[in-house]
C-alpha cells in the first residue's frame, strides 16, 4: 500500500484526511509543485525551492522561508523510504492555507501534502511518437500577479484538458487574454522557426515552469539563440518544430498541428543536454 505524506506525518493513500474546511478544498486557495527524482536525488530542488516560496509570498502565506532546498530533499526522502520505492520518483507537493473562514482566511499558516508515484525511467526520455496539438481558445488565461504560478485554481487547466479528450489531442495550447501563446495544459511551449527558438515571455502569463528555466539556462550555456517573446498562434502554421517542457517529462516534441507536421532535432539535441545534468 502507497503512503502519502501530510502535514509530517504518513497516511494510507487511500485514507481520508482533508477536512470539509480545508481551504485548498473549498477556493482552491493554495499553489503546488511537481518535482521528478532520478536515481535517487531530487531534480533541480533549487529551482523549485525558490519558485515555491515565491508563489507562497504572492499569495501571502506565512512559514514560506522554511520550504527551502533542504526540506523538499527531506520530505521527498522520508516519502520515497516510506514507500519502498527505487529512486524514480515523480513527487507533487500541495501547500494550502491552513486556517477556516469565508474568502477572508481566520490565519494565514500553510499545511502541505505530499504525494508519489513511482517511474521506471532512471532519466528524461523524448517521446518516440511526436504530440498531436491544437488551439484551446474558448477561455484565455488573464495576465497578472499571480498567472507565473502554478495556483491550486486550476480550472482553464481543466477544461483544457477536457478539450484535449474531446479532440483526441495529446496538448491543447493555451492563450493568454490577448491571443497569444502562453502555454500548454501541462506544460511550457517552445516553438522552432527560421532555426531561432522562442517560448512566451513571463510577462504573457506563462507558469514560470522550472524545466523552462533549465532550458533557457541550456540554450544559453550551448548558444542556442532562444528569445522569450510575445507569440502570434499563427507561427504554429509556418514552425519547424514545437515542444513541451514540465519537471515531470522533461522535453516532448510535438509531430502535428492539424495538417502542418514538425521535425525535432532541436529537441533531441536538448533532450541530451538536458540529461547530461543528471
Amino acid at each position: 500500500m502507497s503512503h502519502i505524506l501530510f502535514n509530517d506525518e504518513f497516511f494510507a493513500a487511500d485514507h481520508a484526511i482533508i477536512k470539509s474546511s480545508n481551504r485548498g478544498f473549498k477556493f482552491g486557495d493554495g499553489l503546488f509543485e511537481s518535482m521528478r527524482m532520478c536515481n535517487g536525488k531530487l531534480q533541480f530542488a533549487e529551482q523549485h525551492a525558490d519558485r515555491l516560496r515565491a508563489g507562497m509570498k504572492a499569495l501571502k502565506m506565512e512559514g514560506y522561508a522554511l520550504l527551502d532546498e533542504y526540506f523538499l530533499r527531506q520530505k521527498t526522502t522520508e516519502l520515497l523510504k516510506k514507500n519502498k520505492f527505487n529512486g524514480n520518483v515523480r513527487f507533487r507537493l500541495t501547500i494550502y492555507r491552513d486556517g477556516e473562514g469565508l474568502y477572508t482566511p481566520q490565519s494565514n499558516k500553510a499545511g502541505y501534502l505530499l504525494e508519489a508515484i513511482p517511474l521506471e525511467q532512471a532519466q528524461y526520455e523524448l517521446n518516440k511518437k511526436g504530440l498531436i496539438i491544437d488551439v484551446y481558445d474558448e477561455i484565455t488565461k488573464s495576465i497578472n500577479k499571480l498567472a507565473n504560478y502554478k495556483t491550486s485554481n486550476a480550472l482553464l487547466y481543466v477544461m483544457a484538458g477536457l478539450f484535449q479528450k474531446q479532440h483526441r489531442l495529446d496538448e491543447a495550447l493555451i492563450l493568454n487574454q490577448h491571443g497569444f501563446l502562453c502555454e500548454s495544459t501541462i506544460s511550457n511551449v517552445f516553438v522552432v522557426y527560421q532555426k531561432q527558438i522562442y517560448t512566451p515571455a513571463l510577462s504573457e502569463g506563462c507558469v514560470a515552469g522550472v524545466m523552462r528555466s533549465v532550458i533557457l539556462q541550456l540554450a544559453k550555456t550551448h548558444d542556442l539563440p532562444l528569445i522569450e517573446a510575445q507569440i502570434n498562434p499563427e507561427i504554429l502554421n509556418e514552425a519547424e518544430e514545437v515542444f513541451v517542457t514540465n519537471a515531470s517529462s522533461g522535453i516532448r516534441w510535438v509531430m502535428g498541428y492539424g495538417k502542418k507536421r514538425y521535425f525535432n532535432e532541436v529537441a533531441k539535441t536538448l533532450s541530451a543536454k538536458l540529461n547530461a545534468l543528471l
